[in-house]
C-alpha cells in the first residue's frame, strides 16, 4: 500500500507568484482559517490584497499565512470576501476589523447600520461640538485616581453648560467655591440638539469604555455656595470597588 503524499505547505511559497485558486491557510493570531487567494485579493487596494501580494510574507511553524491580528472576528471579514455577507452581530467590532484591512465596500455598507451611523454621525459629531471634551474626560480621570487613596470612591464635580447663560451662571456661582479644596471640570457650551443630561451620560459611557465603573447624581450645594437653581452642577462618582 503507497502512503499518501505529504501536503505542501503553501506558506513557504511566495503568495504572487501562487495561481489566485490555490487554496491556503491562514494563522490569524492563532485561529485557523481556509480560503483562496482570490477571496483574498478580491479588492485591490485593501490591506489583505496588499498583504497577499508580497513576495516574503510572513508564516508559522507549519507554513501557514500569519496576519497578526484577533481572528474572533475574521470569519466575518471572510464572509463578507466570499459572499458579500454582512454581518448582523458584532456589528462595531466587525467594523474595528474592516477599517484596518481597509475593505471599503464593507465599511460603508456597516456604517448604514443603527449601530455605527448612531456612533458615528449622531454622538460623535454631537460631541465633536462640545469643547475640549477628549481632554476634559482624561482630567476628570486624573481627578478621580488622585482622589483615590483608601478610599471605596472618589467624586469629580462637573460645572455641565449648555448655552452661553449658563456660563454666566456658573462662572458666578464658582466664584463662592473654595477651588482649592475641590477640583471642577466644566464642559460646554454647545450648539447641538442634545442637553445636559445626554452629554451626562456620553461622559459616562466614554469613562467605562476605559474600564472604570461610574455614575453621577446632582450636585447637593454645600453652604454659602451661591447659585438659585443646581441644574448644571454634578457630581461624578468612580467606583473603585
Amino acid at each position: 500500500m503507497s502512503n499518501s503524499p505529504e501536503p505542501k505547505m503553501l506558506g513557504k511559497q511566495s503568495p504572487a507568484n501562487l495561481p489566485t485558486c490555490q487554496i491556503v491557510e491562514l494563522n490569524v493570531g492563532g485561529d485557523i482559517f481556509t480560503t483562496t487567494l482570490s477571496t483574498l485579493k478580491k479588492y485591490p487596494g485593501s490591506k489583505l490584497a496588499e498583504m497577499f501580494g508580497q513576495a516574503k510574507p510572513r508564516i508559522d511553524s507549519v507554513g501557514r499565512f500569519v496576519i497578526d491580528r484577533p481572528g474572533t472576528y475574521f470569519k466575518y471579514i471572510l464572509d463578507y470576501l466570499r459572499s458579500d455577507q454582512v454581518p448582523l452581530q458584532h456589528v462595531e467590532e466587525v467594523y474595528k476589523e474592516a477599517t484596518y484591512y481597509d475593505i471599503k465596500p464593507l465599511i460603508k455598507q456597516l456604517e448604514e447600520s443603527p449601530q455605527i451611523f448612531g456612533e458615528l454621525v449622531a454622538r460623535k459629531q454631537f460631541l465633536a461640538r462640545v469643547p475640549n471634551y477628549s481632554e476634559n474626560i482624561e482630567l476628570m480621570i486624573r481627578i478621580a485616581r488622585a482622589e483615590a487613596v483608601a478610599s471605596r470612591q472618589s467624586s469629580v464635580m462637573l460645572c455641565v453648560m449648555k448655552t452661553l447663560e449658563d456660563v454666566a451662571r456658573c462662572s458666578d456661582a464658582l466664584s463662592s467655591l473654595d477651588t482649592s479644596k475641590k477640583s471642577v471640570v466644566q464642559f460646554g457650551p454647545w450648539k447641538a440638539a442634545p442637553n445636559i443630561l445626554d452629554l451626562l451620560d456620553c461622559i459616562k459611557m466614554d469613562v467605562e469604555a476605559k474600564g472604570y465603573k461610574t455614575s453621577f447624581q446632582s450636585y447637593v450645594p454645600e453652604k454659602g455656595f451661591r447659585f438659585k437653581a443646581n441644574d448644571f452642577f454634578y457630581k461624578f462618582l468612580f467606583h473603585w470597588w
